[in-house]
């Protein structure tokens, strides 16, 4: 029992780093950016990279989050941009280069799957349950990342700015606020977020190319059950993340898989908003 809820615990954490970058770019921008998944993988492949030079895996996470923000600034200025007044437009052109960014992966890396040295390792004692020193701590980095971004947006001038974009974009403009700005950061802040997710769950599993694609429909599910909210995020990566683990441990791991997407279609059609007022 205690080792199912840590389970659940570090699965919802995980979930949530995962999606909180997806999320701030959709909360900002009204678009799904579909290259969340590609820019993930990139993040991991950082970790793969790190691994064959016998770097400590913790200079992967900076490493990740520099590159994933640059890619981000590249894609919003280039592909983004143009497209904002056609969101639907802007989904399907993300969507093409995550595509694009998977196969330059294949042409640099191969097919194969690797695997990267985990920043942390060993087992904790928890009421008598050994448990992953890693995933315990990737619990705290799902908090520091939560506190951070709200920080973010309720400290900081550029926070301010954007949560009036968030609110009412056309009088955020009438008042002298530069949305184009707000965008551009927001959405390399949210790239960097990716490719820092990517790094930090490729000790749990192994590295391909395509192995983004599975979280990017996850962290979307979640998302659209979400809103724009990082506590509705975080009900979401509980609630969610908690039945995924419970069906993996007692029916199938393929039925877990599925469960975040399925849950998701029956609240969106039960409850339009979700968890956006909870």
């Amino acid at each position: 029992m205690v080792a199912q809820l840590l389970d659940i615990v570090s699965t919802a954490a995980i979930l949530y780093v995962v999606a909180a970058g997806l999320l701030l770019v959709f909360g900002v921008m009204k678009i799904i950016n579909f290259t969340h998944g590609a820019l993930l993988t990139v993040g991991s492949y950082a970790a793969v990279v790190a691994s064959w030079y016998g770097l400590n895996p913790w200079l992967a996470l900076p490493a990740a989050a520099v590159v994933g923000a640059l890619l981000g600034m590249v894609i919003e200025y280039f592909v983004v941009r143009p497209l904002y007044a056609r969101p639907l437009d802007a989904i399907l052109a993300t969507w093409g280069l995550g595509i694009v960014i998977g196969q330059l992966l294949t042409i640099s890396f191969g097919r194969g799957v690797h695997f990267a040295e985990p920043p942390l390792r060993g087992v904790v004692e928890i009421l008598a349950v050994d448990y992953s020193r890693y995933r315990l701590a990737l619990v705290g980095v799902a908090a520091v990342i939560g506190l951070s971004i709200s920080a973010l947006l309720s400290r900081t001038r550029l926070g301010l700015d954007t949560r009036a974009v968030i609110m009412n974009e056309d009088l955020a403009r009438g008042i002298g606020i530069n949305s184009g700005r707000v965008r551009f950061i927001t959405f390399a802040v949210g790239s960097s977020l990716a490719a820092t997710a990517g790094m930090l769950i490729t000790p749990l599993s192994s590295v391909d190319p395509n192995m983004g694609t599975p979280w990017l429909v996850n962290a979307f599910m979640l998302v659209l059950v979400s809103g724009s909210s990082l506590l509705s995020l975080a009900i979401a990566c509980v609630v969610l993340g908690g039945a995924q683990v419970l069906v993996s441990s007692y029916f199938s791991p393929v039925l877990g898989g599925l469960t975040i997407a399925v849950l998701a279609a029956i609240i969106l059609r039960v409850r339009p908003r979700g968890f956006a007022n909870a």
